[in-house]
């Protein structure tokens, strides 16, 4: 049966690696339909709303959304887009794989590791208060009912997919509270799955291990925003962001994202790489039971990476996006 999906084209490079992946999707015969719709800080600048109404209705209705980049303005303007939807649709699990390709040298080998980064509050709740002229207090949310269902995914992720451990992230030395309530819950849940490793790092370690030996690290469960910082480390192991790709689960909606940014100063130069967003589509496609289209696409990506031949500029190659784009669909 066909899905229909949402698009949203966001900003930036947005409108061209969205082109590139839904015609890579349609050559592998993947079985959907879209509802494409403009967003971000363009649209903001035109209409006055980041979302259009009509698009907000398209995903009430699909339930699934492929997002590509938008822009946040920094220290000003309009609240991150990407917060918005996540609170909005309640998209608590944020997952981010980050695995090695042979064909992407890096000084890292063997990186298989995944960051289940909770979604929806910690200091991401954006609740800051002026004290005085000199004084901004920020406040950072943990509970207990956003903790355990995320932990409780890591770990059934890892049965799931037959993973050997989960790693708790947290600053519970410093945060007693805030931090320790997180990591409490996430040895209270851990006893439920005796058959999966638990362990716990403090973050600022974390960071550090992660640079010297990235290969003890299987799933990892943190806070929002050790999530968003540690997930880029990650990227950075195996070739940078333009291979992370990411989904935002909910109990009812679903969005799938590259979680790199808008890159406004390479937009409309055609050398943007898709390679994020495409392999978020995967994950799409595997989220709905499409998993030979979604295999099929991951195996032509690999042997294009794997030839060299047709490389964008951010993997030392000299292709277009567009060039990229018709090597991976020549593979299919």
């Amino acid at each position: 049966m066909t899905k229909t999906i949402t698009v949203f084209k966001g900003d930036g490079i947005g409108p061209e690696i969205t082109d590139a992946v839904l015609k890579i999707l349609n050559a592998a015969g993947a079985d959907l339909e879209y509802e494409i719709f403009n967003v971000g800080a363009k649209e903001y600048e035109k209409n006055g709303k980041l979302i259009p109404d009509e698009a907000f209705a398209s995903f009430d209705k699909n339930k699934v959304l492929l997002k590509s980049p938008i822009t946040t303005p920094i220290g000003k303007g309009f609240r991150s887009l990407n917060v918005t939807l996540r609170k909005k649709y309640d998209l608590y699990a944020n997952i981010r794989p980050a695995k090695s390709n042979k064909a992407v040298k890096t000084p890292f080998e063997n990186v298989d590791l995944i960051v289940f980064r909770e979604n929806t509050e910690d200091l991401y709740v954006g609740v800051e208060q002026q004290i005085d002229e000199n004084t901004v207090h920020a406040t950072k949310i943990i509970t207990r009912a956003a903790s355990e269902r995320i932990i409780k995914d890591a770990f059934e992720y890892a049965v799931a997919h037959n993973r050997r451990k989960v790693t708790c992230v947290h600053k519970a030395n410093i945060l007693k509270m805030s931090d320790g309530l997180f990591l409490s819950i996430f040895y209270d849940i851990a006893k439920k799955y005796p058959q999966i490793k638990a362990d716990d790092k403090i973050v600022d370690n974390t960071c550090m291990q992660l640079v010297m030996n990235p290969q003890q690290f299987d799933i990892m469960v943190m806070p929002n925003l050790y999530g968003d910082i540690v997930s880029d480390l990650t990227s950075g192991l195996i070739g940078g962001l333009g291979l992370l790709p990411s989904s935002n689960l909910g109990k009812d909606y679903a969005m799938f994202e590259a979680v790199h940014g808008s890159a406004p100063d390479i937009a409309g130069k055609h050398i943007a790489n898709p390679t994020a967003l495409l392999w978020s589509a995967c994950m799409m496609l595997e989220y709905l039971g499409q998993d030979e289209t979604a295999g099929k696409i991951r195996r032509a990506v690999d042997e294009v990476l794997n030839e060299g031949k047709h490389l964008t500029p951010d993997l030392h190659g000299t292709a277009t996006t567009e060039e990229y784009c018709e090597a991976i669909i020549a593979k299919l």
